[in-house]
């Protein structure tokens, strides 16, 4: 019995539930917004596009192939998904994010004033 794949496989779901996890923690704010604040509103915006780009870093680091017989353990894994995820937030934090926030957080103020 080949048991080889199990740990991808517990490092693929684990990776989608926190996934979810945070998804759902966005939209739970979102939906709350209607009474927020202008700094609130902004901060889900930012988080919005903090976890944007951390889904784009992942799925630009599955492009890059591993060498032949090269295996990752999922702490290795679990510790790359925390790396990439603290990239995503650190370049939202500093101001030189990709602006999506900026006009997130635009739309919904037109959109809230009406």
């Amino acid at each position: 019995m080949d048991l080889s794949g199990i740990g991808s496989l517990y490092t693929d779901q684990m990776s989608t539930a926190a996934s979810n996890v945070s998804a759902d923690k966005l939209k739970a704010k979102l939906n709350s917004s209607s009474n927020a604040t202008d700094d609130e509103l902004m901060a889900v915006c930012k988080e919005f596009e903090a976890y944007f780009t951390e889904q784009v870093y992942k799925e630009m680091l599955k492009t890059i192939p591993q060498r032949e017989g090269e295996k990752n353990s999922a702490l290795v894994d679990y510790f790359k998904d925390m790396t990439v995820s603290e990239i995503a937030k650190e370049s939202i934090d500093d101001g030189n994010g990709i602006g999506l926030a900026q006009s997130l957080y635009e739309q919904m103020r037109r959109n809230y004033e009406q």
